[in-house]
Protein backbone atom coordinates (compact mmCIF):
# COMPACT_ATOMS: atom_id res chain seq x y z
CA UNK A 1 0.00 0.00 0.00
CA UNK A 2 2.90 2.02 0.58
CA UNK A 3 4.34 2.00 -2.67
CA UNK A 4 1.30 2.45 -4.15
CA UNK A 5 0.84 6.03 -2.16
CA UNK A 6 4.97 6.62 -3.36
CA UNK A 7 3.60 5.63 -7.28
CA UNK A 8 0.29 7.83 -6.60
CA UNK A 9 2.46 10.58 -5.25
CA UNK A 10 5.16 10.52 -8.29
CA UNK A 11 2.12 10.62 -10.55
CA UNK A 12 0.78 13.89 -8.99
CA UNK A 13 4.04 15.57 -9.20
CA UNK A 14 3.79 15.20 -12.68
CA UNK A 15 0.63 16.29 -13.15
CA UNK A 16 1.38 19.21 -11.70
CA UNK A 17 4.40 20.06 -13.78
CA UNK A 18 2.38 19.69 -16.45
CA UNK A 19 0.89 23.38 -17.51
CA UNK A 20 4.74 24.64 -16.23
CA UNK A 21 5.86 22.44 -19.22
CA UNK A 22 3.76 23.48 -21.65
CA UNK A 23 4.46 27.06 -20.54
CA UNK A 24 8.04 27.17 -20.79
CA UNK A 25 8.92 24.91 -23.67
CA UNK A 26 11.02 26.26 -25.97
CA UNK A 27 12.30 28.80 -23.75
CA UNK A 28 15.45 29.75 -22.85
CA UNK A 29 16.91 29.95 -19.04
CA UNK A 30 19.93 31.75 -18.41
CA UNK A 31 21.68 29.59 -14.89
CA UNK A 32 24.01 31.28 -12.56
CA UNK A 33 26.07 28.58 -11.03
CA UNK A 34 28.15 28.95 -7.94
CA UNK A 35 28.53 28.65 -4.54
CA UNK A 36 28.48 25.17 -2.23
CA UNK A 37 26.55 23.60 -5.18
CA UNK A 38 29.52 24.21 -7.01
CA UNK A 39 32.06 22.75 -4.25
CA UNK A 40 29.78 19.49 -2.96
CA UNK A 41 30.58 16.41 -4.98
CA UNK A 42 27.06 15.12 -4.65
CA UNK A 43 25.41 19.00 -5.59
CA UNK A 44 27.42 18.94 -8.54
CA UNK A 45 26.06 15.60 -9.85
CA UNK A 46 22.84 16.59 -9.18
CA UNK A 47 23.22 20.18 -10.54
CA UNK A 48 24.40 18.39 -14.24
CA UNK A 49 21.13 16.52 -13.43
CA UNK A 50 19.00 19.32 -13.23
CA UNK A 51 20.27 20.74 -15.95
CA UNK A 52 19.62 17.83 -18.38
CA UNK A 53 16.33 17.23 -17.14
CA UNK A 54 15.73 20.95 -18.29
CA UNK A 55 16.69 20.31 -21.75
CA UNK A 56 14.75 16.73 -21.81
CA UNK A 57 11.55 18.49 -20.89
CA UNK A 58 12.07 20.89 -23.66
CA UNK A 59 13.84 24.09 -21.97
CA UNK A 60 16.85 25.73 -23.07
CA UNK A 61 19.73 25.87 -20.68
CA UNK A 62 22.27 28.01 -20.18
CA UNK A 63 24.85 27.77 -17.74
CA UNK A 64 26.97 30.91 -16.60
CA UNK A 65 29.66 30.22 -13.56
CA UNK A 66 32.24 31.72 -11.86
CA UNK A 67 35.17 29.96 -9.24
CA UNK A 68 35.87 32.18 -6.63
CA UNK A 69 36.63 29.40 -4.18
CA UNK A 70 38.42 27.15 -6.85
CA UNK A 71 40.28 30.85 -7.62
CA UNK A 72 41.20 31.37 -4.25
CA UNK A 73 42.54 27.58 -3.62
CA UNK A 74 44.93 27.59 -6.66
CA UNK A 75 46.47 31.01 -6.01
CA UNK A 76 47.08 29.59 -2.48
CA UNK A 77 48.65 26.85 -4.05
CA UNK A 78 50.68 29.21 -5.79
CA UNK A 79 51.65 31.30 -3.05
CA UNK A 80 50.22 33.95 -4.35
CA UNK A 81 48.23 37.14 -2.21
CA UNK A 82 44.78 37.46 -3.10
CA UNK A 83 43.80 40.89 -1.84
CA UNK A 84 40.10 42.49 -1.95
CA UNK A 85 38.53 46.28 -2.00
CA UNK A 86 34.94 46.82 -2.33
CA UNK A 87 34.35 43.52 -1.92
CA UNK A 88 36.35 42.43 -5.47
CA UNK A 89 39.00 40.56 -5.83
CA UNK A 90 41.66 43.41 -7.12
CA UNK A 91 43.20 41.27 -10.18
CA UNK A 92 46.67 41.92 -11.27
CA UNK A 93 47.99 40.48 -14.84
CA UNK A 94 49.65 37.77 -12.60
CA UNK A 95 46.32 37.16 -11.02
CA UNK A 96 44.24 37.28 -14.09
CA UNK A 97 46.58 34.96 -15.90
CA UNK A 98 45.39 32.21 -12.91
CA UNK A 99 41.63 33.10 -12.93
CA UNK A 100 41.88 32.79 -16.66
CA UNK A 101 43.25 29.51 -16.18
CA UNK A 102 41.60 28.55 -13.69
CA UNK A 103 37.45 29.12 -14.65
CA UNK A 104 38.19 28.46 -18.37
CA UNK A 105 40.50 25.05 -18.19
CA UNK A 106 39.62 23.81 -15.01
CA UNK A 107 36.06 25.21 -13.36
CA UNK A 108 34.42 24.97 -16.95
CA UNK A 109 35.97 21.75 -18.13
CA UNK A 110 34.49 20.28 -14.81
CA UNK A 111 31.20 21.26 -15.76
CA UNK A 112 31.03 20.57 -19.31
CA UNK A 113 32.17 16.76 -17.79
CA UNK A 114 29.49 16.48 -15.15
CA UNK A 115 26.63 17.46 -17.79
CA UNK A 116 28.35 15.13 -21.12
CA UNK A 117 27.74 11.71 -18.85
CA UNK A 118 24.37 12.32 -19.63
CA UNK A 119 25.08 12.54 -23.45
CA UNK A 120 26.33 14.94 -25.99
CA UNK A 121 24.89 18.38 -24.92
CA UNK A 122 27.17 20.68 -23.14
CA UNK A 123 29.92 23.10 -25.06
CA UNK A 124 32.43 25.02 -23.06
CA UNK A 125 32.48 29.00 -24.00
CA UNK A 126 34.30 31.87 -22.01
CA UNK A 127 33.27 35.53 -22.60
CA UNK A 128 36.23 36.10 -24.81
CA UNK A 129 34.87 33.61 -27.52
CA UNK A 130 33.25 35.33 -30.74
CA UNK A 131 33.20 38.03 -28.57
CA UNK A 132 30.26 36.81 -26.47
CA UNK A 133 31.23 39.38 -23.41
CA UNK A 134 32.62 42.40 -23.60
CA UNK A 135 33.79 44.61 -20.36
CA UNK A 136 35.52 48.18 -19.17
CA UNK A 137 37.67 48.36 -16.69
CA UNK A 138 35.54 48.92 -13.35
CA UNK A 139 35.65 51.32 -10.88
CA UNK A 140 35.43 51.37 -7.08
CA UNK A 141 35.49 53.97 -4.37
CA UNK A 142 36.71 53.18 -0.68
CA UNK A 143 36.21 55.28 2.09
CA UNK A 144 35.83 58.17 -0.43
CA UNK A 145 38.62 57.52 -2.76
CA UNK A 146 39.19 55.82 -5.38
CA UNK A 147 40.51 52.26 -5.62
CA UNK A 148 42.43 50.28 -8.52
CA UNK A 149 40.87 46.91 -9.41
CA UNK A 150 43.24 46.10 -12.20
CA UNK A 151 41.94 43.63 -14.49
CA UNK A 152 38.02 43.27 -13.17
CA UNK A 153 35.66 44.58 -15.70
CA UNK A 154 32.29 45.93 -16.22
CA UNK A 155 29.81 44.01 -18.51
CA UNK A 156 29.37 46.75 -21.58
CA UNK A 157 28.13 44.80 -24.55
CA UNK A 158 26.83 41.19 -25.05
CA UNK A 159 27.10 39.06 -28.56
CA UNK A 160 24.87 36.03 -28.05
CA UNK A 161 24.76 34.55 -31.76
CA UNK A 162 27.47 31.47 -30.86
CA UNK A 163 24.77 30.88 -27.80
CA UNK A 164 21.71 31.12 -30.13
CA UNK A 165 23.92 28.87 -32.57
CA UNK A 166 24.33 26.01 -30.12
CA UNK A 167 21.03 26.16 -28.57
CA UNK A 168 19.38 25.60 -31.71
CA UNK A 169 22.06 23.14 -32.83
CA UNK A 170 20.17 21.31 -29.06
CA UNK A 171 23.60 21.87 -26.81
CA UNK A 172 24.03 23.43 -23.61
CA UNK A 173 26.29 26.53 -23.45
CA UNK A 174 28.52 26.48 -20.40
CA UNK A 175 30.21 30.04 -19.79
CA UNK A 176 33.36 31.31 -17.87
CA UNK A 177 32.96 35.12 -16.91
CA UNK A 178 36.05 36.42 -18.23
CA UNK A 179 35.53 38.94 -20.71
CA UNK A 180 37.36 40.65 -23.66
CA UNK A 181 38.31 44.39 -23.43
CA UNK A 182 40.05 46.59 -25.26
CA UNK A 183 42.83 46.22 -22.50
CA UNK A 184 42.80 42.67 -22.99
CA UNK A 185 40.79 39.96 -20.27
CA UNK A 186 39.11 41.14 -17.65
CA UNK A 187 37.64 38.95 -15.10
CA UNK A 188 33.49 39.76 -14.28
CA UNK A 189 31.10 38.54 -11.63
CA UNK A 190 29.06 35.45 -12.74
CA UNK A 191 25.90 37.19 -11.55
CA UNK A 192 25.88 40.26 -13.65
CA UNK A 193 27.16 38.49 -16.74
CA UNK A 194 23.96 36.39 -16.25
CA UNK A 195 21.95 38.83 -16.04
CA UNK A 196 23.74 40.33 -19.32
CA UNK A 197 23.47 37.45 -21.18
CA UNK A 198 20.29 36.66 -20.04
CA UNK A 199 18.85 40.00 -21.62
CA UNK A 200 21.02 39.83 -24.79
CA UNK A 201 19.16 36.25 -24.97
CA UNK A 202 15.59 37.63 -24.45
CA UNK A 203 15.53 34.44 -21.93
CA UNK A 204 12.24 33.27 -20.60
CA UNK A 205 14.10 32.91 -17.00
CA UNK A 206 17.57 33.99 -14.83
CA UNK A 207 18.01 31.60 -12.27
CA UNK A 208 20.87 32.57 -9.48
CA UNK A 209 21.83 29.74 -7.15
CA UNK A 210 23.53 30.84 -3.90
CA UNK A 211 23.88 29.50 -0.44
CA UNK A 212 20.70 30.98 1.23
CA UNK A 213 17.18 30.23 0.52
CA UNK A 214 16.74 33.64 -1.31
CA UNK A 215 15.70 37.45 0.23
CA UNK A 216 14.99 37.98 3.30
CA UNK A 217 12.54 40.69 5.18
CA UNK A 218 14.07 40.06 8.58
CA UNK A 219 18.05 39.74 7.41
CA UNK A 220 20.10 38.91 9.73
CA UNK A 221 17.29 36.61 11.84
CA UNK A 222 16.48 35.48 8.30
CA UNK A 223 12.89 34.28 9.66
CA UNK A 224 10.84 36.14 6.64
CA UNK A 225 11.45 35.07 3.13
CA UNK A 226 10.75 37.01 0.72
CA UNK A 227 9.14 34.58 -1.91
CA UNK A 228 8.29 37.26 -4.70
CA UNK A 229 8.74 41.09 -5.29
CA UNK A 230 8.81 43.61 -8.09
CA UNK A 231 11.92 45.11 -9.03
CA UNK A 232 10.70 48.44 -7.69
CA UNK A 233 10.46 46.83 -3.76
CA UNK A 234 13.86 45.45 -4.89
CA UNK A 235 14.96 48.20 -5.92
CA UNK A 236 14.02 50.30 -2.74
CA UNK A 237 16.39 47.40 -0.31
CA UNK A 238 19.18 47.36 -2.25
CA UNK A 239 20.64 50.06 0.29
CA UNK A 240 19.79 48.10 3.03
CA UNK A 241 20.92 44.49 1.68
CA UNK A 242 23.89 42.91 2.74
CA UNK A 243 26.70 43.07 0.73
CA UNK A 244 27.35 39.57 -0.41
CA UNK A 245 23.24 39.56 -1.80
CA UNK A 246 23.80 42.85 -3.21
CA UNK A 247 25.09 41.70 -6.48
CA UNK A 248 22.59 38.60 -6.82
CA UNK A 249 19.66 40.83 -6.14
CA UNK A 250 21.18 43.64 -8.35
CA UNK A 251 21.64 40.86 -11.20
CA UNK A 252 17.94 39.92 -10.54
CA UNK A 253 16.48 43.79 -11.13
CA UNK A 254 19.11 44.07 -14.07
CA UNK A 255 17.32 40.85 -15.83
CA UNK A 256 13.55 42.14 -14.78
CA UNK A 257 14.55 45.62 -15.93
CA UNK A 258 15.69 44.52 -19.19
CA UNK A 259 12.50 42.64 -20.40
CA UNK A 260 13.40 39.16 -18.85
CA UNK A 261 9.84 38.25 -17.32
CA UNK A 262 11.56 36.65 -14.03
CA UNK A 263 14.30 36.15 -12.26
CA UNK A 264 15.11 33.68 -9.23
CA UNK A 265 17.87 33.50 -6.28
CA UNK A 266 17.43 29.56 -5.39
CA UNK A 267 19.52 27.95 -2.55
CA UNK A 268 22.22 25.89 -4.51
CA UNK A 269 21.92 23.52 -1.59
CA UNK A 270 18.83 22.39 -1.70
CA UNK A 271 19.08 19.33 -4.23
CA UNK A 272 16.52 20.33 -7.05
CA UNK A 273 15.85 23.48 -6.50
CA UNK A 274 15.76 24.47 -10.05
CA UNK A 275 12.92 22.03 -10.69
CA UNK A 276 10.85 22.76 -7.83
CA UNK A 277 10.92 26.56 -8.49
CA UNK A 278 10.37 26.20 -12.17
CA UNK A 279 7.87 22.99 -12.17
CA UNK A 280 5.81 23.15 -9.20
CA UNK A 281 2.93 25.49 -8.27
CA UNK A 282 4.40 26.43 -4.67
CA UNK A 283 8.02 27.29 -6.15
CA UNK A 284 10.72 28.29 -3.74
CA UNK A 285 13.25 31.33 -3.00
CA UNK A 286 12.77 34.65 -4.25
CA UNK A 287 11.17 35.70 -7.38
CA UNK A 288 11.73 39.47 -9.50
CA UNK A 289 8.99 40.29 -11.63
CA UNK A 290 8.47 43.85 -13.28
CA UNK A 291 6.16 46.25 -12.04
CA UNK A 292 2.73 45.12 -13.41
CA UNK A 293 1.12 42.16 -11.32
CA UNK A 294 2.30 38.67 -11.84
CA UNK A 295 -0.52 35.91 -12.23
CA UNK A 296 0.17 32.65 -9.97
CA UNK A 297 -1.28 30.78 -13.06
CA UNK A 298 1.28 29.76 -15.20
CA UNK A 299 -0.79 31.65 -18.14
CA UNK A 300 1.46 32.95 -21.26
CA UNK A 301 4.14 34.88 -19.40
CA UNK A 302 6.39 34.80 -22.41
CA UNK A 303 4.31 36.63 -24.95
CA UNK A 304 6.05 38.68 -26.92
CA UNK A 305 9.80 37.15 -26.34
CA UNK A 306 12.01 36.85 -29.35
CA UNK A 307 12.17 33.76 -31.00
CA UNK A 308 15.80 32.24 -30.43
Amino acid sequence: MNSRKQALDKANTLIEALPWLSRFHGKTVVVKYGGNAMTDPALRERFAQNIVFLRYAGLRPVVVHGGGPQISAHLDRLGVTSTFAAGLRVTTPETMDIVRMVLVGQVNRDIVGLINAHGPFAVGLSGEDAHLITAERKSAWVDGAPVDLGQVGEVVDVQPGVVRTLLDDGRIPVISSVARSDEGVFNVNADTAAAALAVGLGAGKLVVLTDVEGLYADYPACEELISRLTAGELEAMLPELSSGMVPKMEACLQAVRGGVPQAHVLDGRTPDSMLLEIFTNEGIGTMVVAEAAEPTEPVDIFEGESDL
